[in-house]
């Protein structure tokens, strides 16, 4: 990538889909180019994510201000790079992870780090007078992604009474993605009709997905598989993802489904998982055991690996040395990947090149927290990584994103 040298370096405080505060980075080069970024944050987190940095001030935003995120980056971020010369993407993140000197990124925040890493890439691709995939990808990865399209919420996504916290809708049998778009569109428009013909909420969680409360899992997954074919699909074109985060519900050995007040083993949730799968067109269950539970992930890898996609974002958090791990462990076969939860852009890169290399499939994701940046449609295409999740077709800071890769696709052809 092209060496950039910067002239400017600024934070902000701006918020996030969710009105709580997160960080905003500005990063202007020498040749006037500019890139902007805005750092997600999510509601369901990993043990082992880098740590997001807030003030804790109580009477600015419940404690959930990001001054002193910014403030790092106005002082001793924006002071250390434009004494540096000769940068690229890989010297800027690694400069980063130096300037910040803590393995998770304590100390200036893995919010504040990721804005700036963001804008450094937004900024050369400018420089460079390419749109940001083409300036990542090159042109032997670019790749169009299969929509993971969640349209209905539970867990720590909604106020209902369903643990299981994503259900979403893969359009397998797409010709190209804006139809996958339409038809996942469709589909969701009819599950709300369908919703409110029962009597059921039709109000939306975090990521814009319904959020009614039902008998159990299976009910959602009925409704959704009734909206499939009322919508004019079948379930050989339109298959079903779960987004389980099951880590949210694993205390001393054992799942506590806090919703249902339930609890069950690992074994059990296997078994679970299993008779789904058989009875339902389920292809992709995310965290389907908890992030420290790797006996549990071996078992159930070699149990359903074979048949669907096992997803891992809890276990692995966009981490090399977590993936390596499970690599060895033959836990997963797929890893969900979230810019945020290791920091900076390079890294991110790392762990895509790693999980490809061992034949893990990687879904690229958004939070919970979003906004109106679009980085991650581009990252995306760019990495050729072939699937993405990013929220229901209902709220502007999930829509941005489809639209984004709408105009990409359309730039490609």
């Amino acid at each position: 990538m092209k060496n950039c040298n910067i002239a400017k370096v600024e934070g902000f405080e701006v918020l996030d889909s969710r009105s709580n505060p997160t960080v905003a980075a500005r990063v202007i080069l020498t040749d006037s180019s500019e890139g902007f970024a805005i750092s997600p944050s999510g509601a369901s987190t990993g043990e082992f994510e880098a740590h997001e940095k807030r003030d804790g001030d109580k009477t600015r935003y419940g404690g959930k201000g990001v001054k002193s995120a910014v403030e790092g980056i106005n002082g001793e971020i924006a002071e250390n790079l434009l004494k540096a010369k000769s940068l690229n993407q890989r010297k800027l993140d690694e400069l980063l992870i130096k300037i910040d000197s803590t393995q998770s990124k304590s100390r200036l925040g893995a919010n504040a780090i990721l804005a700036v890493s963001l804008a450094y890439a937004k900024a050369c691709a400018k420089s460079y007078q390419m749109p940001l995939y083409r300036y990542l990808g090159g042109i032997s990865h670019l790749k169009m992604p299969v929509p993971m399209m969640n349209i209905l919420n539970g867990g720590a996504h909604a106020s209902n009474n369903i643990d299981i916290q994503e259900f979403m809708i893969m359009p397998v049998k797409m010709t190209d993605f804006s139809e996958g778009l339409r038809m996942c569109s469709e589909i969701y428009h009819t599950l709300g009709g369908i919703l409110k013909e029962n009597g059921k909420a039709t109000g939306v969680g975090d990521e814009g997905g319904f959020a009614p409360d039902l008998s159990g899992d299976e009910e959602a997954i009925k409704l959704i598989i009734q909206a499939i074919n009322q919508a004019g699909y079948n379930t050989d074109e339109i298959k079903i993802a779960l987004d389980v985060a099951s880590s949210e519900w694993y205390k001393d050995g054992v799942y506590h489904m806090p919703k249902r007040k339930r609890q069950i083993t690992a074994e059990g949730l296997i078994n679970y998982y299993e008779g789904l799968v058989e009875k339902y067109p389920i292809v992709s269950i995310e965290d389907g055991v908890a992030e420290e539970d790797w006996p549990a992930w071996s078992r159930l890898t070699e149990r359903i690996g074979k048949k669907i996609q096992l997803v891992g974002d809890d276990l692995f958090v966009t981490n090399t040395a977590r993936l390596k791990k499970g690599i060895a462990n033959k836990a997963g076969n797929a890893i969900l990947i979230k810019p945020n939860q290791i920091g900076t852009l390079t890294e991110t890169l790392d762990v895509i090149a790693l999980a490809k290399e061992n034949g893990y499939k990687a879904v690229i994701s958004h939070r919970s927290g979003e906004s109106e940046d679009t980085t991650i449609a581009d990252l995306a295409v760019a990495t050729g990584a072939g699937q993405i999740k990013t929220g229901a077709p209902c709220r502007t800071d999930r829509v941005a994103k489809y639209n984004r890769l709408l105009l990409i696709e359309n730039e490609l052809k």
